[in-house]
């Protein structure tokens, strides 16, 4: 997912099916949807592994040890992609990704997913009570990673106390909002709702 607030570096990096290197552009573009068809969730997978596979570019991405650090992708299909750095201790918070499929991997370092098995109405509400044993946690260290569907919450973190993690995401449709969360026990709040115009 995109950062919350500006980072030091954004720019936009062609990535073709088969990803290969290309230099920096000083300006984001923005993906064209393909209407004859839609990557699956196998395929954004599939996408982000073999991008993560790309070591030269893995370690183009400049890394700040403040905060995260991103790189907007030519995704597959139209997907809307991103390639992040991590510093240690950073994380995303609570979010979902509204109508959009996903996927996520981890290129160098480790992250870590909470996530939610309980799908959350879409609309119409603000304060929620979540039942005991929707939580998952999942460890992904380099080369794993994993796919997600619509309304998908999570949060993802860089545990680390000394090392930067860098990971690649998709998603398709291109993110038309993205929903911010905050948490206490088992009540999860919405607290605010983010446009495109929030992170391009």
């Amino acid at each position: 997912m995109p950062p919350r607030t500006p980072a030091n570096t954004h720019w936009t990096v062609p990535v073709s099916s088969s990803p290969s290197v290309s230099t920096p552009a000083p300006a984001a573009s923005t993906p064209v949807h393909d209407p004859t068809h839609a990557p699956t969730q196998a395929e954004l997978l599939d996408f982000v592994r073999r991008t993560a596979a790309d070591t030269e570019l893995i370690e183009s991405l400049p890394l700040d040890p403040e905060g995260r650090t991103w790189v907007r992708l030519e995704g597959p299909g139209g997907s809307e992609a991103w390639l992040i750095g991590w510093p240690p201790g950073t994380g995303t918070g609570w979010h979902d990704h509204a109508e959009s499929v996903g996927a996520f991997l981890t290129a160098s370092g480790e992250l870590k997913e909470n996530s939610l098995t309980a799908r959350l109405p879409a609309d119409g509400w603000k304060t929620l009570e979540l039942t005991e044993g929707v939580d998952r946690e999942r460890r992904l260290p380099a080369g794993k990673g994993r796919a997600f569907g619509r309304h998908h919450v999570h949060e993802v973190l860089n545990e680390s106390t000394d090392q930067h993690a860098v990971s690649v995401h998709a998603y398709y449709p291109p993110l038309p909002q993205i929903r911010r969360y905050s948490r206490t026990g088992q009540v999860l709040r919405l607290e605010q709702v983010e446009r495109p115009a929030d992170w391009q």
